[in-house]
């Protein structure tokens, strides 16, 4: 039989060492049979055989080598297919085992020397598969007494090796079994524990992977909101206009609007096109008529003059002007993309607001300069909101960022998840009738130029 196998939700990978032990102990079985055979066939004792006994020890032997070997071919078997081997099977053939030997040990005694595999044998089957470890090592006992008593029989007198010996070797058995059974056991449970952390590594990544999924829907919902959403609507709202100019006859104001929509409608291609090749897409930069050079240094600058400039040319464009400007504050310094791109959207998302909902007639967009960090702030003159309607947290349902009438939901909710991805923080300040100051500060990794002002000294009152 196999030495202990591994339990049923074990694989049968035992290490090479367990693998090892097995292979040796089945040799050692099948040398020591053939080994006794032999001697017991050439008077290897010094005393002839019996006439006649030859048959008979060659085919007990060879009952006993076909018995060993069907047993443990089967168990290999049953543990391949993961069934664990029957315990009366197993004690049957067990028994079988034994009482071959024994009836070769009553013929020869050089049989006996096949008592210290049988030792691991009896552990395995009566201590592993009955679990019954106590009567094992009584069953090891009971072999070395045969194979004591079979010494004495031979020698007609009891001797200190023909006890100690058999003695020592059983004892060297039980302490080898239970060691092999600790290391099959730590083999089982650092498979175990294997097992666990591949399955625990598969569940972090499907997690990881879900979690990535999330994030980049709503990375993906802030960036068409914020930049063809928000397009989209003004070319529908200037290319109305455009249509009534054409039917009140007005053919100079019509051709101004439809050039409206079609630098409009260039923009957004560009800026999907960005989206696609997963760029950010600053807006085109500053023409002649781009205003301040200073403005122009900076791309963040360069960025919010575009945006200014395409909300203050569409408002024109559909009849609803409102006077916008940039004020640049302190000295700029170099900021990640992340920054330049949350602030950027953030002055879309609130001037796009300011066009939908304030009725506003002037609107300041303060890009300042501080002391660790850059803040944004997008005032306007318009009709306001309710402060309680201004504080909904993120995720909570948002309202339009400068507007007491519903948006779409998602624009203050994603301006504060969007600063918040690179650790800022926004704020509304509105009152009905009072106009509108949404405010954006986000820490930078060093400190300002020193022409940056403190918070409490940027000018942040409504025009």
């Amino acid at each position: 039989m196999h030495a202990a196998p591994p339990p049923r939700s074990a694989r049968l990978d035992t290490p090479a060492l367990l693998a090892a032990l097995r292979v040796v102990l089945h040799v050692s079985f099948a040398g020591l049979l053939t080994l006794g055979l032999a001697r017991a066939l050439t008077g290897g004792d010094g005393a002839p055989p019996a006439p006649g006994s030859a048959p008979l020890l060659g085919g007990l032997t060879v009952v006993l080598a076909a018995v060993y070997l069907a047993g443990t071919v089967r168990e290999r078997r049953l543990w391949s297919a993961g069934r664990a081997p029957g315990a009366g099977a197993a004690l049957g053939w067990l028994a079988a085992v034994l009482a071959l030997w024994a009836l070769l040990v009553l013929h020869h005694a050089d049989f006996t020397w096949l008592a210290f595999p049988l030792f691991f044998v009896c552990l395995h089957v009566v201590g592993v598969l009955l679990r019954r470890p106590a009567l094992a090592v009584a069953l090891v006992a009971a072999v070395t007494g045969v194979v004591v008593g079979a010494g004495l029989l031979r020698t007609g007198a009891p001797s200190p090796g023909a006890v100690l010996g058999p003695v020592i070797g059983a004892g060297v058995a039980v302490v080898m079994n239970l060691a092999y059974r600790v290391l099959l056991a730590d083999a089982a449970h650092q498979r175990a524990v294997a097992e666990d952390l591949r399955a625990t590594r598969a569940e972090l990544a499907e997690s990881e992977r879900h979690a990535g999924v999330l994030a980049e829907r709503e990375r993906l919902s802030r960036e068409i909101h914020d930049t063809l959403t928000q397009g989209l609507a003004s070319i529908v709202l200037i290319s109305r206009a455009a249509q009534d100019a054409v039917r009140a006859g007005d053919v100079a104001l019509a051709d101004e609007r439809l050039e409206t929509v079609r630098a409009t409608a260039a923009e957004n291609l560009a800026e999907s096109r960005a989206f696609v090749r997963g760029l950010r897409a600053a807006g085109p930069a500053p023409g002649p008529d781009g205003g301040d050079p200073a403005v122009a240094e900076h791309p963040l600058a360069t960025a919010l003059a575009s945006a200014v400039r395409g909300f203050r040319a569409r408002q024109q464009a559909v009849g609803e002007p409102v006077d916008a400007e940039l004020t640049v504050v302190g000295e700029p310094v170099p900021v990640g993309e992340a920054v330049e791109t949350a602030l950027v959207r953030a002055a879309q998302s609130s001037l796009a607001n300011v066009a939908q909902h304030a009725r506003a007639r002037r609107c300041r967009v303060t890009l300042t300069w501080l002391d660790g960090e850059v803040a944004l702030d997008v005032a306007d003159d318009g009709v306001g909101v309710d402060p309680a309607a201004a504080a909904v947290p993120s995720g909570a349902g948002a309202v339009g960022c400068t507007s007491t009438a519903g948006g779409t939901g998602v624009g203050l909710a994603g301006l504060r998840e969007r600063v918040a991805g690179v650790g800022g923080e926004v704020s509304v300040e509105s009152a009905p009738g009072e106009g509108t100051v949404v405010a954006v500060r986000v820490p930078l990794g060093r400190a300002g130029g020193g022409n940056a002002q403190s918070g409490s000294d940027v000018e942040r009152s409504r025009p």
